[in-house]
C-alpha cells in the first residue's frame, strides 16, 4: 500500500522547484501512464488499483520500478488535474539535450508559451502530425508541469524537447529557413513551406514572437482572418499550420 511519505513525495512534484531538485515528475490517468510505461522514460514508482494491475499485468511485470497498490480514494487525493481512479506514476525527467533540424523535417520552436494547457495541446498536435522535436524558450512553461503532461494525452512520451535561449539556439543550430507566425505575414494559403524542412516559430499567446527572435525569422506567415475574432489560441494556430505543412508534403 502507499505510504504517507510516498504520497507526500508525489504531491511535492506538483511544484517545479521539487521537480528540479528530484529530477522527477508525475503522470496521472490510465492512458498517460500506460504510454509512459511503454516508453523509454525511467519510471520510479507506479501506484495502481487492483483493477488496473489485473488489466495490465504483463506491462507491470516487465517494469523495473516499484509497483504499489492504491485505492481509488488514494489516487483521487494525489491527483490534481484530472479525474483519476486507476493509476499514477513518478518518472525521471530527461537530460536537456540540444536538438535541431536533421534532414527534411520541421522543428517547432516555442517563444514564451506560458499556458500549460497550450503547451500540452501543441505537443499533442505535433505528435499527431509527426513533428517530434520541440525547442522552447527559457520562459516557456515547464514541459513536466502536470497540466502539460495531462493535456498532451501521452504524446509527451514521443516528443524530444529542448529548453534554452532562442537567440543562442539559432546561433548553434543547423542553418535552415525559419518560418514565424505574425499578424502581417504572407497568407498561409499563398506560402510554400520549404520542402527541405526548417524551423517553425510560434509566439506568446498575447504578444506573439519577441523582437529578438523575430529578427532571426526568414519567412513571415499569417493565418488569414475572415471573421471578427481578435486572435487564435496558440494550440489552434499550431494545428492550422501543421496541417498546411502536411497538405503541401502529401
Amino acid at each position: 500500500m502507499l505510504s504517507k511519505n510516498q504520497i507526500k513525495y508525489y504531491k511535492s512534484l506538483q511544484i517545479k522547484k521539487f521537480r528540479q531538485i528530484h529530477q522527477s515528475f508525475t503522470v496521472e490517468g490510465a492512458k498517460s501512464v500506460t504510454e509512459l510505461l511503454a516508453s523509454d522514460f525511467e519510471v520510479e514508482l507506479v501506484a495502481v488499483t487492483e483493477e488496473f494491475r489485473a488489466a495490465h499485468s504483463r506491462l507491470l511485470e516487465a517494469l523495473d520500478a516499484q509497483v504499489v497498490i492504491a485505492t481509488a480514494d488514494d489516487l483521487a487525493q494525489m491527483g490534481s488535474y484530472q479525474t483519476n481512479n486507476a493509476c499514477v506514476a513518478i518518472a525521471k525527467t530527461k537530460e536537456n539535450v540540444f536538438i535541431d533540424v536533421a534532414g527534411k523535417e520541421f522543428v517547432i520552436v516555442l517563444d514564451d508559451i506560458r499556458d500549460p494547457g497550450n503547451l500540452g495541446t501543441i505537443i499533442r498536435i505535433a505528435d499527431w502530425y509527426g513533428f517530434q522535436k520541440i525547442v522552447c524558450s527559457e520562459t516557456t512553461t515547464d514541459f513536466y508541469n502536470p497540466k502539460v503532461i495531462a493535456a498532451s494525452m501521452g504524446s509527451f512520451t514521443r516528443t524530444r524537447i529542448y529548453y534554452g535561449n532562442l537567440v543562442s539556439y539559432f546561433e548553434k543550430a543547423a542553418p535552415a529557413r525559419v518560418t514565424g507566425t505574425f499578424l502581417n505575414g504572407t497568407s498561409l494559403y499563398d506560402y510554400n513551406f520549404p520542402s527541405s524542412g526548417g524551423y517553425l516559430v510560434l509566439g506568446n499567446e498575447a504578444n506573439g514572437i519577441s523582437d529578438e527572435v523575430a529578427a532571426l525569422v526568414t519567412d513571415r506567415v499569417s493565418i488569414p482572418r475572415f471573421g471578427g475574432a481578435e486572435s487564435l489560441n496558440a494550440g489552434i494556430a499550431a494545428a492550422v499550420i501543421c496541417d498546411n505543412i502536411r497538405r503541401q508534403w502529401k
